[in-house]
């Protein structure tokens, strides 16, 4: 049996790289098909315009030009010439309304036959357009027959009054079929268009990304090859102190060097992108203690902490825990100041007894690159906010009671594990 390989998952840099992707090919494809279908519409209401006007135009010159083929004399309709008129043999319903003043007007002469005319009503509202408007009129009309056409009716005067009326009439279904085949071939091309633009865009995109790619890979190689070339040395310097005498002095140092590097690299990843933060479910109070206890000089440190348990990434948090004791210990006063470390529910607090910070370089001492401007700051606060915000928390300088500095690391709490923080498995890590 062959063994399934599992593919390891994207990193979050290539994963939001690939999101991107996807986003600039509907972005490409939804502006390409917006674009077609406003042209679309505007095709459409043009071919509509032009064939109603066509339309229009046709059965109008038509009514117009039979209506001065025929004439009355003394009241006598002649209607011979519409035998021979090349309008009337072209006309696919013609037909001739005559009323006298007041009366209600007859059919005469209509091609191919009655049922193709509108009902009488229609035919009477009809005959009353040509009377109020004293010219050619245009409606739509259903024949009695079914179907629907377009009606062009031009009066023919007796004197000074309208006697009669030609009515020339067009059905309506072949121009809207057209019409309709039209609008089905514009549908189906712009459907083909925006599949070649959603293509195009995607292969654009996918190139133009290619480099970022290549470029987040080659920096996920080096910081493993970093990882690895820097421990190294890290790990043989440790033993050559252990075999020449062990010194508490160089073996602090080696560990710190060693933490620092370890820290360093974490981040890079975190911030490339190459790495996700695994936030689980841990014990505050025990992670803290832990971290203190493993501090070089702790003798002057006390911590006063209360059962909490959070979600988060115990060597990040336990980072930030670290680089907020050291450095209340390196400008909270002289040196032996007592620090206090105290944890309640969300909040780890650091109180040194030192001349403080100004108020406004409080934000500033966050920012990256400041690494001791005066009394109270630092290097690693950056990396303490930097830790609150991927936790979702804050981080903050107050002024404590009594005077000194209060540094404030403010976490959500895991409602979800809170009733269990009294059992754990393996230090500050609450157990499933």
């Amino acid at each position: 049996m062959k063994r399934r390989t599992q593919t390891p998952a994207p990193s979050p840099a290539v994963a939001r790289l690939r999101r991107t992707r996807r986003l600039m090919t509907l972005l490409f494809a939804s502006t390409t098909a917006a674009c077609l279908v406003v042209l679309a519409v505007v095709a459409i209401r043009i071919d509509s315009a032009s064939r109603r006007s066509g339309l229009d135009h046709e059965v109008g010159s038509r009514a117009a030009g039979l209506s001065r083929a025929v004439w009355f004399d003394a009241g006598v309709l002649h209607l011979e010439p519409l035998r021979e008129d090349e309008l009337a043999q072209g006309a696919q319903v013609l037909a001739v309304l005559q009323a006298a003043p007041g009366k209600t007007p007859t059919v005469r002469n209509v091609v191919p036959g009655r049922s193709s005319l509108p009902d009488t009503d229609r035919l009477d509202e009809v005959w009353h357009s040509v009377l109020d408007e004293q010219g050619t009129v245009q409606v739509n009309a259903s024949a009695a027959k079914g179907g629907r056409l377009r009606w062009a009716a031009a009066p023919v005067w007796d004197g000074d009054r309208i006697g009669a009326a030609v009515l020339v009439g067009t059905e309506l279904a072949r121009s809207e079929h057209d019409h309709d085949l039209l609008v089905r071939w514009l549908a189906l091309g712009c459907t083909a268009l925006v599949c070649c633009a959603a293509a195009v865009g995607h292969l654009l995109s996918g190139r133009a990304m290619r480099p970022a790619l290549r470029g987040l890979g080659q920096q996920e190689q080096f910081l493993a090859e970093a990882a690895h070339e820097l421990r190294t040395p890290l790990a043989t310097l440790r033993l050559v102190v252990e075999r020449n005498g062990p010194s508490d002095e160089a073996l602090r140092l080696v560990d710190r060097l060693s933490r620092l590097v370890t820290g360093l690299l974490a981040r890079a990843r975190l911030e490339s992108g190459a790495q996700r933060v695994e936030l689980v479910p841990l014990r505050l109070d025990q992670l803290v203690e832990t971290t203190v206890e493993e501090l070089p000089d702790h003798e002057n440190v006390t911590v006063t902490a209360e059962p909490v348990v959070v979600r988060g990434d115990p060597d990040l948090l336990a980072q930030a825990v670290r680089n907020l004791v050291e450095n209340a210990q390196r400008h909270g006063g002289p040196a032996g100041s007592p620090v206090e470390v105290s944890v309640t529910p969300g909040l780890v607090t650091v109180r040194d007894h030192g001349d403080g910070v100004p108020l406004a370089d409080r934000e500033r001492v966050f920012a990256r690159g400041v690494t001791g401007t005066g009394p109270g700051t630092g290097a690693g606060l950056a990396i303490v906010r930097w830790v609150a915000g991927l936790h979702h928390g804050t981080a903050r300088l107050t002024d404590a009671p009594g005077g000194g500095l209060l540094a404030e690391l403010r976490l959500p709490l895991d409602r979800s594990r809170a009733s269990s923080s009294s059992s754990h498995e393996g230090p500050g890590t609450v157990g499933a």
